[in-house]
């Protein structure tokens, strides 16, 4: 497998879409680089469950991949880094999503789409289920971390992906201010060149 194949998977964190910023950093860089089409932003179902499957889904049908997770993004990719023993960039990542959401209100509306659904709670054992207690391959795992996330606490992936190549900016915000300048970076920890 070479750099020249592996595509990217950006799996958008919770109540997010395809439309957020780092999104479409990622999908211009690519394109300015006349590789569109190695770049695969989904939009996901707010159901663990159903975004999960869509993300096998993606998995399998795109040949090698690497995957590129934000928050709760960051979540789901630690589980299927570890399931289909791919390479992860992990940005700003929950650990535990279940007790961040579990007072999340009954009703919402997508950040970016505007499209309003209703919080199940049943969600939250869904989002249990993809735990992983133990990473097995920490090597894969590329942890992007800013200290001013004010939504999640960075200590918790800072202790949890401690074996793993880890970055810890001072400051920042949860979305991860200048994402733009650590693209290279992620691009390379995940074996993908876009040379043409």
């Amino acid at each position: 497998m070479s750099c020249d194949d592996v595509s990217l998977l950006y799996i958008h964190g919770f109540n997010s879409s395809p439309l957020s910023a780092k999104a479409q950093q990622m999908r211009q860089y690519f394109v300015d680089r006349g590789q569109g089409d190695r770049i695969i932003i989904p939009a996901l179902s707010p159901s663990p469950r159903l975004a999960m499957a869509q993300l096998e889904a993606e998995i399998a049908g795109a040949g090698p991949v690497a995957l590129l997770g934000s928050s709760l993004g960051g979540f789901y990719a630690t589980w299927l880094a570890q399931h289909h023993e791919l390479k992860a960039a992990l940005v700003n990542p929950a650990v535990r999503p279940w007790a961040l959401l579990d007072n999340a209100p009954g009703e919402m509306a997508n950040y970016h789409t505007g499209e309003s659904y209703r919080f199940e709670r049943s969600w939250l054992d869904e989002l249990r289920h993809y735990e992983i207690t133990d990473i097995l391959h920490p090597e894969n795992l590329l942890l992007l971390q800013q200290t001013g996330d004010e939504t999640l606490d960075w200590h918790d992936a800072w202790d949890y992906y401690a074996d793993s190549h880890v970055y810890r900016g001072i400051g920042g915000s949860h979305a991860f201010d200048d994402f733009d300048a650590f693209i290279p970076l992620v691009l390379r920890f995940c074996g993908i060149s876009l040379a043409v």
